[in-house]
């Protein structure tokens, strides 16, 4: 027996009690030493105008307990309301999100027998860093956050994970072929830290045609990496072709916290009615009792619920007649797993937890070099409703000062002065780019300031700036056709 570890239980919203009370239920009886501290989350707390969802003496108990089971939750539609996943991800400052997605055929339907892949998903910046603006009637702008220090923590995971647990590859999966500096970033630091790891083969994909081969020839891969959006997106995917999203636990790990969950929503159509599969959220319960150094009992609960798959017993979800033997409810799956606490499957691969330990230290992350950063530009972007781009383009060549030249224009990313194309379809948000005129690139930020104060001054409607800067001599922006 274990000394009983603390954690904190969130029930969650629709069918989440139910799934919630069925996995509590056969944690217990599989031996599990736990102390619970249950705390309300989710439309609840949203509806008494909480717009986190999550009150703070709530989080302060998930703060003093550091292990957080949490069940589905619904976030009410319209705006104001703020993910619960997303603020606990980085209020605690939860990194790594890791999803493993298994085929469990000939029991659980797949096109894909044999399957057994790990997302690991960087999980707190990207596009879900959430920074938007409305910048003109007609642009709307989302940016995109990748850190050096982000990409060393969740890639050097990535191996760790897979050394740990037996792994032989760590493919990557970016879009740096578009999206030079921030993907790009995520790619280098991939070929950085990989050659520690001689003994794991390793890959790097462009993301649009290793979502195509996962979808296709999903056993090429063993663990893969992305970023935070495409991991999302590819993680539910991978869990679906794998044979039913409803199958598949999530483990959001950070330096001192750890949150555990099925990947699956709260199902509200279903709260209520004894249906709901306690799968996902029972296999996300298992990684936390690795977690927390409870690998037998671990081992023990999840052979007893691969026995009970293979054994025919399966919920509405999952069900194909031919195939099932028994349609279960949320409580008979449950007692049915406890049926089989110490039965190893007969023909699914049974799993061994003791020889693979819990990743729980921080993944070292080494300060970026301090380079030579030098001010060479500047990109105002101008709110101009004429869709001509000589007119904005006549207008910004005319305010550029001493020092600083209109060097181009560009709409939507595509260049569009000089020399516009007629029919390059256009917004009216207009990027104008100045540049040093002078032989010496670097220029002060008086002559970015003054380029700013003649644009106003000609009516110019600026919205946004972007400082442009050379490291090391290399642009810090982007380049090329759309400058």
């Amino acid at each position: 027996m274990f000394a009983n570890t603390p954690i904190t239980v969130a029930k969650g919203d629709g069918i989440g009690p139910e799934i919630m009370e069925a996995t509590l239920h056969i944690l217990k009886e599989g031996g599990a030493g736990l102390e619970i501290e249950e705390i309300e989350i989710g439309e609840k707390v949203y509806r008494r105008g909480n717009s986190a969802g999550i009150e703070q003496s709530s989080l302060d108990r998930l703060m003093r307990t550091k292990v957080f089971l949490k069940a589905p939750i619904n976030t009410p539609q319209g705006g104001g309301f703020k993910s619960l996943n997303v603020t606990t991800r980085k209020l605690l400052g939860l990194y790594a999100n890791v999803r493993p997605c298994v085929a469990y055929d000939p029991y659980v339907r797949t096109k894909h027998p044999g399957m057994d892949v790990v997302i690991v998903r960087e999980n707190e910046e990207d596009l879900y860093a959430g920074i938007e603006y409305q910048h003109t009637p007609d642009q709307a702008q989302c940016l995109k956050i990748i850190t050096r220090s982000g990409c060393q923590r969740i890639v050097r995971y990535a191996f760790e994970y897979a050394r740990r647990n037996g792994r032989k590859k760590v493919s990557c999966f970016t879009k740096d072929n578009i999206m030079r500096l921030t993907d790009g970033l995520f790619h280098r630091v991939f070929d950085e830290i990989g050659p520690e790891y001689p003994e794991l083969e390793r890959e790097h994909l462009i993301v649009d045609i290793g979502a195509a081969k996962l979808a296709d020839t999903p056993e090429v891969f063993d663990v893969i990496v992305m970023p935070n959006l495409y991991g999302d997106i590819l993680s539910d995917v991978a869990a679906q072709i794998a044979g039913s999203a409803g199958l598949a636990g999530s483990a959001n790990i950070g330096a001192k916290y750890a949150m555990f969950e099925a990947i699956h929503g709260p199902a509200p159509r279903r709260a209520g009615q004894n249906l709901g599969n306690p799968s996902g959220l029972l296999l996300g319960s298992v990684m936390m009792l690795v977690h927390i150094g409870q690998a037998d009992v671990a081992e023990r609960v999840h052979n007893a619920w691969l026995r009970t798959i293979e054994d025919g017993i399966h919920t509405y979800d999952i069900f194909k007649d031919g195939i099932s033997q028994e349609k279960a409810g949320t409580q008979e799956f449950a007692h049915a797993v406890t049926a089989r606490l110490g039965l190893p499957p007969q023909r699914l691969k049974p799993v061994h937890y003791n020889t693979a330990p819990s990743l729980t230290e921080q993944p070292r992350t080494e300060a970026a070099p301090p380079g030579r950063r030098e001010l060479v530009g500047v990109d105002l972007f101008v709110h101009h409703v004429p869709a001509d781009p000589n007119i904005i383009g006549k207008l910004m060549e005319a305010v550029a000062p001493d020092g600083l030249k209109l060097v181009m224009i560009s709409n939507r990313g595509m260049k569009v002065y000089p020399d516009p194309l007629p029919h390059t379809i256009v917004c009216d948000s207009w990027r104008c780019r100045f540049l040093s005129s002078t032989d010496n690139p670097v220029i002060t930020l008086k002559q970015v300031m003054d380029a700013m104060g003649r644009a106003v001054d000609a009516g110019a409607d600026i919205h946004k700036t972007e400082f442009l800067y050379n490291y090391e001599g290399k642009a810090g922006y982007s380049v090329g056709q759309g400058q």
